[in-house]
């Protein structure tokens, strides 16, 4: 069994190699920031260019079109009005060149509480690292102009710290703003899902088992058994929701955060997969060789390069 220990040591590994970027002391906090770009990207001290990791949820609202966006080792061309929603863990960075225009939203991680259904929702269908795409984008100018608004009136309340209710005025203005998001949003190959469907509370639940536990959980029967389900029940409402297979899932949470520590980490390999789950480091890397095509030094040597190039 790995121990608590080895966890540490990888969280470690990124913290110490300047990936983690935290908008407060308490990752797990209240806290809420809102920047504008590029004013930000000018005065931040973090290095926005080059990969890191952040302990909070991120929106980027990119207003202009132009330039790149890269999110877990894929880069997104810039559109008008597209908007990435980024949770915790995910790695990103600016293309470096370009003067992007826009809005920059960030919240810890009990911002938005989990005592409500809505909020639930919220959280688990925007933020997570399962999209095909990290990016929505908002066509319909009434929303557009609703929803800058709605950054003004943050804007204007944020200074009033002392007033009665304020963080609560603050929840309440963010919450407005990823519900349009929510109902405007065109995010390709990604089906808004019903919270009063069992099937998609079903998958909800299981998506985000698998963001919890993916390092202590590596089979199908080991999250029907812990969602008090069949694998029946459990396959066909993954595969109507995502069109995938909930052993795909599990399998590409796995490897995404092998990637990323292999990349981004001075872990060994093996340290890498008993962090994973895994006793044998040789079953791990054929287990990252079917599923990606490529050893986990590849990625090593891709985030070498990344942070030579800038």
């Amino acid at each position: 069994m790995k121990t608590e220990q080895t966890n540490q040591l990888a969280h470690g590994q990124l913290l110490t190699g300047g990936l983690y970027n935290m908008v407060c002391s308490d990752p797990a906090g209240g806290a809420f920031h809102l920047d504008f770009m590029p004013e930000w990207l000018d005065t931040d001290p973090q290095d926005n260019h080059l990969p890191h990791v952040h302990t909070f949820y991120e929106i980027l609202w990119f207003q202009k079109a132009g330039g790149t966006h890269t999110v877990d080792f894929s880069s997104y061309p810039v559109e008008a009005n597209s908007l990435f929603l980024l949770c915790p863990g995910q790695v990103h960075h600016f293309d470096g060149v370009t003067r992007h225009k826009g809005v920059l939203l960030r919240f810890c991680t009990d911002f938005l509480q989990d005592d409500a259904s809505d909020d639930s929702l919220l959280r688990s269908d925007m933020f997570n690292v399962f999209e095909p795409s990290p990016y929505c984008v908002v066509r319909d100018s009434v929303c557009l102009a609703k929803m800058s608004e709605l950054v003004g009136k943050m804007q204007d309340e944020l200074p009033c710290a002392d007033a009665f209710a304020h963080m609560e005025m603050i929840r309440s203005l963010a919450k407005i703003f990823l519900i349009l998001i929510h109902r405007n949003g065109e995010r390709q190959g990604t089906p808004h899902l019903d919270a009063m469907k069992a099937s998609h509370r079903l998958f909800l639940r299981f998506r985000q088992m698998v963001e919890q536990r993916y390092t202590t959980l590596h089979t199908v029967q080991d999250y029907a058994r812990e969602l008090g389900t069949s694998l029946k029940s459990l396959s066909v409402c993954v595969r109507e929701c995502s069109g995938k297979s909930p052993l795909a899932f599990i399998n590409s949470r796995i490897v995404l955060e092998a990637k990323r520590l292999s990349a981004f980490s001075s872990l060994m390999v093996k340290e890498i997969a008993y962090y994973l789950g895994y006793d044998d480091p040789s079953y791990f890397m054929k287990f990252f060789k079917r599923e990606t095509g490529y050893l986990p030094s590849d990625f090593r040597k891709w985030g070498s390069s990344e942070q030579a190039a800038r």
